[in-house]
């Protein structure tokens, strides 16, 4: 037999190879279609790059945009001709029912106009059966659990014996990354739902345990309540123009839901900066076929292929004789941009702005634009302007020969090609690892991509310029005034652990204890982070493992204050500006500060989705003021009054600026 060892060494090794053991009875066509193909047959820039349209609106009235997006199964050319095309599952308007893809269509939003999305879940067949998981599920981590009905969902669950393991209606619900949003509009892991199936067993938990209150308080908010199989969010666009994103976060399921398809940009414009002085445009509705577009998304995701076309992840091909397991990490073997393999974009002699997404699960991606794809050290040739960070425009753009980017981290970017003669051909390439990623210099500190395929991303081709280019070159913008938070009301002591689960590691949030340790928490113990509502303050997050961990605070952009062994260093200049997702470096504290002025239930996690999947996100209350902060241990300030409670584990009450 082949140890669980094996096959989680398998899995976060990226799945070279599939783990079948000997006397499993499968047909020669069988056991090739559970294999990942070989990435060496797939030709590179045969298909041009796909650009997502702008999301068809079912209303535009004078107070919000409407939408009702569906999640759906299709299939979706994503590997080049002649491979056949590959099932996945993306979002589209229910409305138009050609507007579905992976990624999905781009909802365009505009500051301080709100937009409300009916996002319903449609993983049925056409008879409205229920379908079950493109990929393998491991039923006994914490998760949504709907098998084990209302007293046991979001819960751990029981193997059941079938190397695919849970095979029943998948439970899905939306977060908008990055968004300021109220607490029933924010896609919390427990408010799940499940499709308006047929077939849902009886027993079944339909929704998460969160889905009933949140429900209600949309209810008595604007008198609309949600219809089975769905919720209706409102977003109220409150926030800088910036790059958001919008993907499944079902609890313990986002890695395998994510992975098949379903996520897509939202892009919130404003009045930062005039028109014409950053390029564009950018994909708009009604837009006729011929349109140039010069503001291009780019959703950079890793994904691996079974022999018959179909998305590979390892858990499903697992000996265990339970069923798969989790796998602490995974790494595709090939590099998808808007859902085509090593796609080409023909640019013309002009600036572009690119918004590029790390969409992985779990690879970092550190990319350049070089004029030989797969000569490393790459030689970068174009610098890569950033003008933004995930929260908005920085103080001012930063050039940049390389790009690091965490998985769920955005960069709104300036490439400038003018000065490249027309027939010249570009790529930009990844210099990230193709394992765990543990900070460094590529080369020096890690291996990076193979060049030969996931050190290689996209091509471009130079054409001559068919017009005038209004844009401002990059080194000559005035990006807006930046704003700043002020003094914090209270400082807590946060921690990144390691802990042996059975025959793996397993990471853990947490605080830290009097002796400065670290005190891993799960998700279903009692809260620690709890701010008061208006409260701003200061995280340090200690970081005991070996690995850079992207932590996302749900709710709120924040600044990054420092880092190193004290938190002290001052970030560099990309990191100067508004973000949600922060990289956090093995054995550094990383220091970042937020306003927390929204109340109820949120979370915060590793944005590796293996690990957040796998007990590495902890509950984020922020509490009306003079509510009682229970088990967070720490000063907790009413109106006008004193601090109610000592200072305990991962807290301090001394106000810090």
């Amino acid at each position: 037999m082949v140890s669980r060892r094996q096959v989680l060494a398998a899995g976060a090794a990226g799945g070279a190879a599939a783990l079948v053991p000997a006397g499993w009875a499968a047909s020669g066509r069988a056991l090739a279609a559970m294999a990942p193909l070989d990435v060496g047959d797939i030709p590179k820039y045969v298909a041009p790059l796909r650009i997502p349209p702008a999301m068809p609106a079912v209303a535009t009235g004078p107070e919000r945009d409407e939408y009702v997006i569906a999640v759906r199964q299709f299939r979706q050319q994503i590997l080049p001709r002649p491979w056949p095309r590959t099932t996945v599952w993306g979002y589209g308007s229910t409305a138009h029912a050609g507007s579905f893809g992976c990624p999905a269509p781009t909802i365009m939003a505009r500051v301080g106009r709100p937009v409300r999305v009916t996002w319903v879940n449609q993983l049925v067949d056409d008879r409205g059966d229920h379908l079950p998981h493109l990929l393998p599920v491991d039923p006994t981590v914490h998760w949504a659990n709907p098998a084990g009905g209302v007293d046991h969902r979001d819960g751990h669950g029981r193997p059941d014996g079938s190397r695919l393991g849970y095979r029943g209606p998948v439970p899905q619900v939306v977060h908008l990354h990055g968004a300021h949003s109220a607490q029933e509009s924010d896609g919390h892991a427990e408010a799940w739902y499940l499709p308006a199936a047929r077939d849902v067993p009886p027993d079944f938990a339909l929704a998460g345990g969160a889905y009933a209150e949140f429900r209600s308080r949309f209810a008595e908010r604007y008198d609309l309540r949600w219809a089975a199989g769905s919720a209706t969010f409102e977003y109220d666009n409150d926030q800088r123009s910036c790059t958001l994103w919008y993907h499944d976060h079902t609890l313990g399921l986002t890695r395998e839901n994510v992975y098949a398809g379903p996520a897509g940009f939202y892009l919130l414009g404003g009045d930062d900066l005039p028109d014409g002085v950053l390029p564009g445009p950018a994909p708009a509705r009604d837009d006729p076929a011929d349109t140039a577009y010069h503001d291009i998304p780019l959703m950079i995701q890793d994904r691996s292929f079974t022999a018959d076309g179909d998305l590979f992840y390892p858990g499903g091909y697992s000996p265990h004789p339970d069923g798969p397991v989790w796998v602490p990490g995974f790494s595709g073997s090939t590099m998808v941009v808007n859902g085509r393999t090593w796609p080409t974009l023909t640019v013309q002699r002009r600036r572009y702005r690119f918004r590029l997404l790390n969409g992985c699960n779990s690879r970092f991606l550190l990319l350049s634009v070089a004029a030989n794809a797969t000569a490393r050290p790459a030689r970068p040739v174009l610098p890569v302007w950033q003008i933004g960070s995930d929260g908005g425009l920085l103080p001012e753009p930063v050039p940049h020969e390389r790009v690091a980017l965490g998985p769920a981290q955005r960069v709104d970017a300036i490439v400038d090609f003018t000065d490249v003669p027309a027939g010249t051909e570009l790529y930009l390439v990844n210099e990230g690892p193709d394992g765990m990623y543990g900070g460094g210099r590529p080369g020096v500190d890690f291996a990076p991509a193979d060049p030969r395929t996931t050190g290689q991303v996209l091509r471009f081709v130079v054409t001559d310029a068919t017009g005038g280019d209004p844009s401002v070159p990059p080194e000559q913008l005035r990006l807006p005034s930046h704003p700043r938070l002020g003094a914090a009301e209270r400082v807590r002591r946060l921690s990144l652990n390691e802990r042996r689960s059975g025959e793996s590691t397993i990471m853990l949030l947490g605080v830290l204890d009097e002796r400065g340790r670290g005190l891993p928490l799960r998700w279903s113990d009692p809260p620690t982070e709890q701010p008061t509502l208006g409260d701003t303050e200061v995280w340090e997050v200690r970081n005991f493992t070996r690995h850079v961990h992207p932590v996302h605070l749900h709710q709120v952009q924040f600044e990054l204050l420092g880092r190193g062994h004290s938190g002290g260093v001052r970030p560099d200049p990309g990191d100067r500006g508004w973000m949600d997702t922060v990289l956090a470096y093995p054995w550094e504290v990383t220091r970042i500060k937020a306003r927390f002025d929204r109340p109820g239930r949120y979370a915060w996690h590793c944005h590796l989705l293996e690990h957040e999947d796998n007990e590495m996100m902890r509950p984020l209350n922020v509490l009306p003021r003079g509510a009682a902060a229970a088990g967070d241990g720490g000063s907790v300030t009413g109106d006008g009054g004193a601090a109610s409670a000592p200072a305990g584990p991962g807290s301090a009450s001394t106000p810090t600026g």
